[in-house]
């Protein structure tokens, strides 16, 4: 686990000026949806797990919108997330973790928590037109102007701290590039850090998982309005006529690619197996107790799934049950507590 007392900093940090303390610091509105998962016919021949050999699988889900902002900002530029609990049996759960960036700011607890220090929100200083222009011509990406009442910018800090850490580079200019998307599931979620899943056989794989949307990937147009709040009623208005579902795409790595740190993307070349599909079709009516108050956690692991060695995700248990309970959020059901 992560060194004492960095937890609770990361957790601090995170914290945003325009946000609740009594919800989480990050991915603060979400909405939670049910419904279940389908092993696909080869995904016991890759890990053991309970879920990869069961018929069907119940699941609880919680799509959020990255900011820690307390307001709901839907058609804004943001990172989303998708958090999956699996229901096993007897009374066994594990938990996927997923957002729509493919890797991740830092490669250490450390190098998160100045990350965090650096990208804490500031107020919004636009460019006139002359800076964009002159941004374009040394091939620097103009800012976007601020959106209506965006008073508090989420990227100046990101994107300084990146020009002098390379590692950051990648993630920060795709979570200021990111968009919107037309809906919860029309956007694609990445576990980010590295899994190690065992075969029948015992044989070991390093592996990366995603969500891939069975109704594609769609953003809204960047140079419409956007608009502040939609998301959550078009999942109720979409799951109401009919199921949403997913494919849960799992990479294989190989010798050179970098199990430890979830800023290094694989080569896109990679084995990757179907190992099944999520079916969406109900959203909770009591949303306070299925959502907000329900605390997942990307340690919450099964028979046949371990964390590898990334100290990020290592920390990343830490700092979701100190986030839980500071909140007063409903404890993860860790097999082993």
């Amino acid at each position: 686990m992560g060194k004492p007392g960095m937890a609770e900093k990361l957790v601090d940090v995170l914290r945003r000026p325009d946000g609740d303390i009594n919800r989480r610091p990050v991915h603060t509105i979400g909405i939670s949806a049910t419904g279940y998962f389908e092993p696909s016919p080869i995904a016991a021949n890759f890990c053991v797990a309970e879920h990869f050999s069961a018929a069907r699988t119940n699941v609880i889900v919680r799509f959020s919108n990255g900011s820690g902002c307390a307001a709901v900002h839907d058609g804004w530029s943001d990172v989303r997330g998708l958090a999956v609990r699996f229901h096993l049996s007897p009374d066994r759960d594990t938990d996927l973790i997923a957002m729509t960036l493919p890797e991740f700011f830092a490669p250490t607890p450390e190098a998160f928590l100045d990350f965090a220090h650096a990208a804490k929100p500031k107020l919004y200083t636009g460019e006139t037109p002359w800076q964009k222009i002159v941004n374009l011509l040394q091939l620097i990406l103009p800012k976007r102007d601020p959106y209506p009442n965006e008073t508090i910018s989420p990227d100046d800090g990101a994107i300084e701290f990146a020009d002098h850490n390379p590692f950051a580079q990648l993630g920060v200019l795709q979570a200021a590039t990111i968009g919107a998307p037309v809906s919860y599931v029309r956007a694609a979620y990445h576990a980010v850090h590295t899994f190690i899943v065992t075969d029948p056989d015992g044989m070991r794989r390093w592996v990366r998982f995603s969500w891939q949307p069975i109704a594609g990937v769609l953003r809204t147009d960047p140079a419409a309005p956007p608009e502040d709040d939609y998301l959550q009623d078009e999942l109720k208005t979409r799951l109401a006529s009919e199921p949403a579902r997913f494919s849960l795409m799992m990479m294989i790595g190989e010798v050179g690619d970098d199990f430890n740190d979830s800023t290094r993307p694989w080569p896109p070349h990679r084995k990757r197996i179907m190992m099944g599909t999520l079916t969406l079709d109900a959203v909770p009516a009591d949303q306070d107790a299925q959502s907000e108050k329900l605390s997942f956690n990307p340690g919450l692991l099964t028979d046949g799934i371990e964390a590898s060695d990334d100290p990020v995700l290592q920390i990343r248990t830490d700092v979701y049950k100190v986030s839980s309970t500071w909140r007063g959020g409903t404890p993860c059901p860790f097999s082993q507590e």
